[in-house]
């Protein structure tokens, strides 16, 4: 749901380490010598990012054998065709066989739902375009999850559940056609008008058996419902590869991992500026790579999640250990994001060597949950980041996300550090909102300069805002 809206709280004074309220921020002096910010920090200082490079090393990526089956030899033909049966039985074939590559050559394929077997990869060569039916109907339900919520619906449109190694790669495009499905967020300007069908009603009504605890067998929606499938969609599969392919206008978010473990996405370009849509979320994972991805999209780059409320503490299984590096992120709600789906807790995520730039991009680096929500984010580091243009803030932490301290679930956000984070252009270097009941712990700002700052910041209810070598329009920061 839009999250773009004015927000107030109360203003009240906590023993801080440091506190930057929205006068002093900017016109704070040195906390140490003018010139210390161009020192630059030791590699791994503290060894913080040891356990990045041990992600980066056991994140097994799958292999597979050197079998392929072109899905033209099952039947698939190019143009407006539909191909759903020759995927089917390519992919069929190929697990039968016991693995291996099946093939998508030049052409336009187009094809309702792919659903992906144990030791396969689905590859798209140079040229080849894979388009998405926009009929419902070409999507069968399955069992998924939406928001954080699981649910039957409508399958996402490259679907696994339960496999192990399996891929989709290449050159070639993946286009969801998600402008046909985009109205039914019921957003105006994406279509919707009076009279129109909306997924909003049955997103609430989904929403309040989960939290009546209604089994998923019988949470079941599809056809009247409305509710948008994901593009590509990993549930409790072990070893993932998604790599080198273009993923345009998705129905909703673009790559989920859900529940799952040893996970890598390299290379792939995700653009689409409908709503809801995420580049990458992943959720309740165990492990997993992003790397060298770039993002263009209409709500979240990458977003980490692990559950929304009563389905997140059912299931109970946190997202964790996570690194992003050398990303491009463009437009979007956020670079890179953890909430606000975090009730199953988020721990040990790694970010370097990003760049991101755009006036629709509204923050750097963005932390939300709510008192509904709940969830512990901990032990977050961020480094070497270059931001061109921020729209809002370059760093958001913020508890007052849609219901706020409207709930009974404490939130909780301790050990982020984040260093050389470089801004040209934003609003605001911080908007950080904790709650009477639950501030922001721990935050620490190490070698970052900030320029083209237009606001003083927010900086409410917060346990420890640490400054080291911080510079604001040239200016250093000072501690209290």
């Amino acid at each position: 749901m839009p999250d773009d809206r004015c927000r107030t709280s109360h203003h009240r004074e906590l023993p801080l380490t440091y506190l930057l309220n929205r006068r002093a921020f900017v016109a704070a002096s040195a906390a140490v010598a003018v010139g210390a910010h161009a020192r630059p920090a030791p590699d791994d200082a503290a060894d913080d990012w040891a356990r990045a490079r041990g992600i980066a090393a056991r994140v097994r990526v799958p292999r597979f054998p050197r079998r392929q089956f072109d899905i033209r030899a099952y039947g698939a033909t190019p143009g407006g065709t539909l191909c759903t049966q020759g995927f089917a039985d390519a992919i069929a074939a190929c697990a039968a066989a016991g693995g291996g590559r099946v093939l998508v050559p030049a052409g336009r394929w187009l094809t309702g739902a792919i659903r992906l077997e144990s030791r396969v990869e689905l590859h798209l060569d140079a040229g080849a375009t894979i388009l998405f039916s926009t009929d419902p109907a070409q999507y069968p339900i399955v069992a998924t999850r939406f928001e954080g919520v699981e649910l039957m619906n409508y399958a996402p449109l490259i679907y696994a559940s339960d496999a192990q190694d399996v891929a989709v790669t290449g050159r070639g495009t993946i286009d969801g056609q998600g402008a046909a499905w985009w109205s039914w967020s019921g957003g105006k300007h994406y279509g919707w008008r009076e009279g129109l069908p909306s997924q909003r009603p049955a997103r609430d009504r989904l929403f309040a058996m989960a939290e009546a605890g209604v089994p998923v067998a019988e949470r079941r929606f599809g056809a009247g419902g409305y509710i948008r499938p994901n593009l590509l969609q990993f549930q409790r599969c072990r070893g993932v590869l998604i790599e080198g392919v273009t993923l345009r206008d998705s129905p909703c978010w673009n790559v989920h991992p859900v529940l799952s473990r040893d996970v890598t996405m390299r290379g792939v370009t995700v653009t689409g500026l409908g709503p809801n849509n995420d580049g990458c979320d992943p959720e309740s994972v165990d492990g997993m790579v992003i790397e060298r991805c770039i993002f263009d999209t209409g709500d979240d780059c990458i977003a980490i999640k692990s559950g929304r409320n009563a389905d997140g503490r059912r299931i109970a299984v946190p997202s964790r250990d996570i690194l992003i590096r050398g990303c491009t992120m463009k437009a979007g709600h956020g670079g890179v994001v953890i909430g606000s789906e975090v009730s199953g807790g988020v721990e040990h995520v790694f970010a370097e060597d990003c760049t991101m730039s755009s006036p629709d991009l509204w923050y750097a680096l963005r932390f939300k949950t709510n008192a509904v929500r709940g969830g512990r984010i901990a032990h977050v580091r961020a480094r070497n980041i270059t931001v061109g243009q921020v729209g809002r803030a370059a760093l958001t932490c913020d508890f007052n996300y849609e219901e706020g301290a409207n709930g009974r679930f404490v939130p909780e956000l301790d050990d982020v550090v984040v260093e050389r984070l470089t801004v040209r252009n934003t609003g605001r270097v911080i908007d950080c909102q904790g709650l009477p009941q639950a501030p922001v712990g721990r935050l620490t700002l190490r070698d970052c300069r900030f320029d083209g700052v237009r606001e003083p910041s927010i900086v409410q209810r917060i346990t420890a805002l640490t400054l080291d070598r911080v510079l604001v329009n040239g200016r250093p920061v000072s501690s209290l």
